[in-house]
């Protein structure tokens, strides 16, 4: 049986594309590139020490960011009114801030219910920021729910995770 040679070249072709496709590249071993470490800005790694005050970051990083919940609850913590002390403090030094405090849940439960519980959550910290002087027109809530975890495994440590109140910086910070 004679094949035409249109037929033979398109065949060697995909059996080339094929081979190409399945074959790996060379490990590199050259040396990374000399510079600053990846995300490290022109000033170097990010430390307390060049945090600019009033920034997002600042928020985050130097007074905290996320509270966290027991199963099913709303109710606040020691340790976390503690946090929220600390925020109530440095939203009172930043009067332009506006924040929105997001209410998180684990996977259990029905996402109806989790938004839900994520609101009961965010307000919780709300009130709370508010009872300690805080404007409450400087503070907004929404619920995820269990729609944007931190940690999706399915374990007690990781549901703790979820859990959370993020109070996240939406207008007035500083910036580099």
């Amino acid at each position: 049986m004679r094949f035409p040679t249109d037929l033979k070249l398109v065949v060697a072709a995909a059996i080339v594309a094929l081979v190409g496709c399945t074959t790996k590249p060379p490990p590199a071993t050259e040396a990374p590139p000399a510079g600053p470490p990846p995300g490290a800005g022109e000033t170097g790694p990010v430390t307390e020490s060049n945090i600019i005050p009033g920034s997002a970051e600042d928020l985050r990083v130097n007074v905290g960011d996320t509270v966290h919940f027991e199963y099913d609850r709303y109710q606040l913590r020691d340790e976390d009114r503690n946090v929220l002390q600390r925020q109530a403090g440095w939203l009172q030094k930043y009067p332009q801030v506006r924040v929105t405090v997001e209410g998180h849940c684990d996977e259990r439960g029905t996402r109806e219910y989790n938004l839900a519980l994520g609101a009961r959550r965010a307000n919780a910290v709300k009130e709370y920021l508010v009872s300690l002087g805080v404007s409450s027109g400087r503070v907004d809530t929404i619920s995820y729910g269990k729609e944007r975890p931190v940690c999706t495994q399915s374990s007690e440590d990781c549901w703790a995770q979820n859990r959370r109140g993020v109070t996240t910086v939406t207008s007035g910070a500083a910036s580099s």
